[in-house]
């Protein structure tokens, strides 16, 4: 079986990674993940039904035919092989700014037990850095309000407003 274009995109996000001298490594998503917790965490972010391991495995499949323009960072411990935070950028493609590109960051989580230690924010940095090397022009993302001020912290400001239409 061919080896899925993941693998590519993970070990160029990867690239000076390293452990974090608090023993956690933020590395992009492997398919092995869901049994490190993947989906409890996603679960801490919005409420969802869980997912089978083949739902997991397609999902992963699709999202890494999408190479470098779709990337899930997670923030694995190193002692315990538990995945303590996780985001995601996706590179849109536009017709605007001379055909330019925008990172929407995406699914930012940090597990409860692990806050306060910094994660989010080493998750979300090498998300833009990530979207910054794709080309991108702006890297933009959706908050609740209480944590306008953890992206503050990072660089973001307020812009615009959000609208969702659900379905």
């Amino acid at each position: 079986m061919e080896k899925p274009q993941a693998a590519t995109v993970a070990s160029e996000a990867d690239a000076g990674a390293g452990d974090g001298a608090d023993g956690y490594r933020i590395r992009p998503l492997e398919p092995g993940d869901i049994s490190k917790g993947f989906c409890d965490l996603l679960a801490q972010l919005s409420p969802s039904a869980p997912l089978t391991e083949d739902a997991y495995r397609t999902r992963f499949a699709e999202l890494a035919r999408l190479g470098a323009d779709h990337l899930v960072l997670v923030a694995e411990h190193a002692a315990t092989g538990r995945l303590a935070a996780a985001g995601a950028v996706l590179v849109e493609r536009k017709f605007i700014r001379r055909c330019g590109a925008v990172g929407h960051v995406e699914d930012v989580v940090v597990d409860a037990a692990a806050r306060g230690r910094g994660l989010g924010e080493r998750v979300v940095r090498r998300l833009v850095e990530h979207a910054r090397g794709r080309g991108c022009y702006k890297a933009i993302l959706n908050c609740a309000p209480e944590l306008k001020g953890f992206y503050a912290k990072v660089g973001f400001q307020e812009k615009n407003v959000q609208m969702g239409l659900y379905f």
